[in-house]
């Protein structure tokens, strides 16, 4: 199985695929690899549960996916995509240089010893444990805690490199949760493989845990992968956490099957094998890059590079920057990894993020104003409508972005949502901006982490739907960030991404920043900061830290606000049975 990048014979001709798993759905986007021009897609929408997504009345925490799901979408989106672009001039299939995948993390999936996820089994069908951990799936945050606990002891510093917090978005506590609430699913699971891997072993027909190939982007930062402890964590820091292993069903045995090293993006996964080929229209053998995290694929597509920001704007955010290796970059607290070649081959890949953005705005819109607005997005576009007319700071209100936990810089799940200035006066309109500049500030305390550990931020890319398609947001987002908001020339920017490995992987290019300077761009709209906007909000966000500070760091303060929206849980679960 290959696994070397090729050397660009056929330079900057031909066209790649980009298959993108989102929360929701997977599109395929076949794209010309001279100049990046979109020439077709095809969206699959993932059947099973709500909107794609498993979910548990009894547990919030709880967010599942069904792997057939994953199978079904490659197939189908390639199909269509690739059918679709048979109608445009000059392209055929025997011009497929590659094809590149990106999907969500961390999203661990437990499957059998050939690959086959556990949830396809007829013994698992109806076991949540046994289907996809899909990764805004919070039921692990005890053991979460307790790897950081515990990370924080040894002598390796796993923790360095992501953040000084370990997640419950990430993949040893949910494992670890699952070998503590369903050992049944535990033991009949051979190996975990991301859904960025487990896709691009279906394409290539290598499926085996042992032998799959390994994405550094989802095993750096989800996973504790890093080279200065030889990759994953040691077998006694395993076992410290779950004394059963090395008996052939604990974490020390799922470390052992898990095929290192890991790879980065520009490399080959394998090519696509006969099975899937056939089902999807394309010649056999195409190349088939290592899988990344979506968002990541994103920053690239976007353009990411030295002092950019990318910004991937969707039911939650991941803001991304690259730094050059050698630069004497510092480890940096609330961080969601600093992994080398996670994001660019041979630079740093820094990720962090909110782990709410969309999702709280469709939240407010599908809970709390049902059909006063109309429905799904025409709700959005009439709240959005009068949100404009309002000036900052007149609502009088503030809001924590927290509905879903906070990703960065606390990395703390437990942590929730918190609208202050409420009156018998506040309308719709009002809070539905509050929360839209909940966000910004957000993204804010995040750049001011990035620049406080000298990172500058020298320009920001934003991309995805919410940037694509609602320009109150983003001038809300230049106002509050004082910073211009650039926009991804691509309304498929992860899709792109992909593609542009694609095409390094087959050869169109030698380097992956060769293929982004021809196939990325920026739109020309740029929202730049209003200065009275900017005044204003300065001093809001001074009161959003204050409380940033006041409920979610018990650090800087140790009294009784940091534990309150704990309490509220813990009063919760125990009135809804014990769900986690």
């Amino acid at each position: 199985m290959g696994v070397t990048t090729k050397t660009g014979s056929g330079a900057g001709k031909g066209f790649a695929i980009g298959v993108d798993y989102g929360t929701n759905s997977v599109r395929a986007l076949v794209v010309d690899v001279s100049n990046g021009r979109e020439i077709a897609s095809s969206v699959f929408e993932f059947p099973s549960g709500e909107a794609g997504i498993l979910l548990d009345k009894r547990d919030p925490n709880l967010a599942r996916q069904h792997p057939k799901d994953y199978l079904d979408g490659f197939d189908a989106s390639v199909r269509g995509a690739v059918k679709q672009a048979k109608k445009v001039r000059g392209f055929s299939v025997d011009r497929v240089v590659g094809i590149g995948i990106d999907a969500t993390g961390s999203t661990p999936i437990p499957v059998d010893k050939n690959g086959t996820a556990l949830a396809m089994l007829p013994g698992f069908k109806k076991d949540l444990a046994a289907h996809v951990w899909l990764w805004k799936d919070h039921t692990s945050h005890a053991e979460a805690a307790e790897i950081t606990r515990k990370a924080a002891k040894v002598k390796d510093q796993y923790l360095d490199k992501c953040g000084g917090i370990y997640s419950s978005e990430w993949y040893w506590s949910k494992i670890l949760h699952c070998k503590r609430t369903s050992p049944k699913v535990f033991k009949a699971a051979y190996g975990w493989v991301e859904q960025a891997d487990f896709i691009p072993g279906y394409a290539t027909g290598n499926m085996a845990p042992d032998t799959m190939v390994r994405g550094i982007c989802a095993a750096g930062h989800k996973g504790l992968y890093h080279e200065k402890w030889g990759g994953l964590p040691s077998k006694r820091f395993l076992k410290s956490l779950d004394p059963d292993g090395g008996d052939g069903g604990g974490l020390v045995d799922l470390r052992d099957r898990y095929a290192m090293p890991a790879r980065s993006s520009d490399q080959r996964a394998g090519g696509l094998c006969e099975a899937v080929a056939k089902k999807v229209g394309l010649p056999v053998g195409i190349p088939v890059a290592v899988g990344l995290i979506d968002a990541h694929a994103g920053a690239v597509g976007a353009g990411v590079k030295p002092g950019t920001l990318v910004k991937a704007m969707g039911t939650s955010t991941c803001d991304m920057m690259v730094e050059p290796m050698g630069s004497g970059l510092q480890d940096i607290p609330g961080l969601c990894g600093i992994v080398p070649g996670s994001i660019l081959p041979g630079m740093f890949g820094l990720e962090a993020g909110q782990s709410a953005v969309g999702d709280i705005f469709n939240w407010f819109v599908g809970q709390l104003t049902p059909g006063q607005y109309g429905t799904g997005g025409e709700a959005h576009v009439a709240l959005t409508k009068e949100a404009a007319k309002l000036k900052p700071g007149a609502s009088g209100l503030v809001a924590l972005d927290w509905n879903n936990g906070n990703r960065t810089v606390l990395v703390d799940p437990l942590l929730t949502g918190l609208i202050v200035g409420q009156t018998l006066h506040t309308s719709a309109a009002e809070v539905y901006r509050a929360l839209v500049e909940a966000t910004a500030f957000g993204a804010l305390a995040i750049i001011n982490r990035l620049e406080e550990y000298d990172v500058p931020v020298k320009q920001v890319i934003n991309c995805g739907g919410i940037a694509e398609k609602n320009p109150m947001v983003m001038q809300i987002y230049a106002d509050v960030c004082n910073r211009p908001m650039k926009i991804s020339r691509s309304s498929q920017t992860c899709a792109l991404g992909a593609a542009i490995f694609g095409a390094v992987v087959g050869g169109a290019y030698k380097t992956t920043e060769a293929a982004q300077k021809k196939m990325t761009g920026v739109k020309a709209k740029v929202y730049k900061p209003i200065r009275a906007n900017v005044r204003v909000y300065a001093e809001l966000f001074k009161v959003y830290m204050q409380l940033h500070d006041a409920f979610g760091d018990a650090r800087k303060n140790a009294g009784e606000m940091s534990s309150i929206m704990k309490a509220l849980i813990e009063i919760r679960n125990e009135a809804r049975g014990g769900g986690s």
